[in-house]
């Protein structure tokens, strides 16, 4: 295995963007290891705080170090998300090419594992909708998982190609594609990716990219944004698709504005002369990756919503259901396959309509099952921002907080009785059920801390 960059990438770098092969190659070469998180604006702690900002994301903090995630409770709670800096660049290109003050409708096409659908979350209203879609099956788990952490209502999930999309014709405001890529973006972070990289494999990328594209731009509306991205450096994967974009379909190019200092590039493509913005790791604090966003002028039909038929959940699980969650008449509680969810009220028709083009995998927050008199709360209520505040809580320590999230056996003194949030710093990490001689552990084992190491 061999972490020497292809001849033939570098010489394509150099010759199509005049790119300083000394600084590039050594940045590559010097071991450098970068860490950021984005900070959950919606459970605020002061863990990273004083740490330094990313300059294009008002969240985003930049680590010394990379410490053991997984053993912060914090992590685990949803205070934070681990993502590469590069990327969070999309939240200039969406506040500078969508208006986030009106209800949008969002799909993140290639959303797994989820980190530009927390930072989509973070910038939208509580009326707008969010759909994550994932293509791969296995995939979906952890991005349900990481939604789920970050707290909305407005948040849903599924589990499609993307020519299910053209079923949805016109819905959505803005699309964030994603693509599926040759990787060379990141080469520094992952040099087992340097020996599958080839420029065969480059041009099978860009043919999916453009079927991907191709696949979902029906279920944009008109003016609405299509924002793609990748984590290559190839201009057919870049530069190209935006061009093949232009001569396919009617769109005009948005330029977003930057600061000299951020170090970003901004590209023009050959026949379109289309914004594009390249982040090289010689000259940003970041990973190699490429954004472009584009607004449909085509006329689109409107979508077919029907209005929204009654869902029956009874008074009497209704009451049972409402002690549990924040009092708020802007949550819809719906019962689907013998559960309950919450959404955002003004989604009942939207859900509706999903449901019956896609495949969903999550909707809102599941609150849980009605057995007997009694609710069994499910896990996403409780990391939910819709979590009844008057809930019985127990604090504990980080010791103890490490031992839940390992489902290992508990032995708290507490004169609580029934179900309590077990919180860490007050954020809520999950359920248990406290009873006079026991505590039952209701942290999910799909997700529990496996690593013995972990202390």
């Amino acid at each position: 295995m061999s972490n020497k960059l292809p001849p033939a990438f570098i010489r394509s770098l150099i010759e199509q963007y005049n790119i300083e092969e000394e600084e590039f190659i050594s940045s590559h070469e010097n071991g450098e290891q970068l860490t950021s998180v984005r900070i959950n604006p919606f459970k605020p702690s002061d863990l990273f705080s004083s740490k330094e900002q990313v300059p294009w994301c008002e969240n985003g903090r930049y680590l010394k170090e990379r410490p053991s995630f997984t053993a912060d409770p914090l992590f685990h709670a949803g205070c934070y998300y681990v993502q590469e800096a590069s990327s969070m660049f999309l939240e200039q290109v969406i506040k500078h090419s969508a208006d986030l003050s009106k209800n949008l409708r969002v799909l993140d096409l290639c959303a797994a594992p989820g980190g530009k659908s927390t930072l989509i979350s973070s910038l939208l209203n509580k009326n707008s909708l969010l759909l994550a879609n994932e293509i791969i099956k296995t995939r979906v788990p952890v991005l349900s998982d990481n939604l789920s952490k970050w707290g909305p209502e407005n948040n849903y999930v599924s589990n499609n190609d993307p020519k299910d999309f053209k079923r949805l014709e016109g819905y959505f405001d803005v699309i964030v594609a994603d693509a599926p890529c040759s990787g060379s973006g990141m080469f520094r972070k992952d040099p087992a990716a340097i020996n599958e990289w080839s420029e065969n494999v480059v041009d099978l990328c860009s043919q999916r990219q453009k079927r991907i594209l191709a696949d979902v731009y029906p279920a944009l509306k008109q003016n609405g944004m299509l924002i793609y991205s990748t984590c290559s450096y190839s201009k057919q994967e870049n530069e190209e698709i935006s061009d093949w974009l232009c001569e396919e379909f009617d769109v005009a190019s948005i330029q977003i504005p930057l600061k000299t200092e951020w170090g970003i590039l901004e590209t023009l493509s050959n026949q379109h002369k289309c914004f594009g913005y390249r982040f090289y790791p010689h000259k940003v604090k970041g990973e190699g990756f490429f954004i472009a966003a584009f607004r449909k002028n085509e006329l689109t039909a409107n979508p077919h919503i029907k209005r929204a038929k009654e869902n029956s959940v009874n008074q009497k699980s209704e009451d049972l259901i409402r002690r549990w969650i924040k009092h708020t008449e802007d949550i819809k509680i719906v019962n689907l396959n013998d559960e309950y969810f919450a959404i955002p009220a003004a989604h009942e028709a939207d859900l509706q309509y999903l449901q019956s083009n896609l495949y969903l995998k999550k909707s809102g927050v599941r609150i849980g099952k009605i057995m007997g008199k009694d609710l069994v709360p499910n896990h996403e209520l409780a990391i939910s921002l819709i979590v009844g505040s008057e809930l019985p809580k127990l604090n504990l320590t980080r010791e103890q907080s490490i031992s839940y999230l390992k489902r290992d056996e508990l032995r708290i003194q507490t004169d609580i009785r029934g179900w309590a949030l077990m919180c860490f710093e007050g954020h809520p990490l999950g359920w248990a059920k406290i009873l006079d001689n026991r505590l039952n552990n209701y942290f999910p084992r799909e997700i529990r801390i496996t690593n013995p190491n972990v202390v």
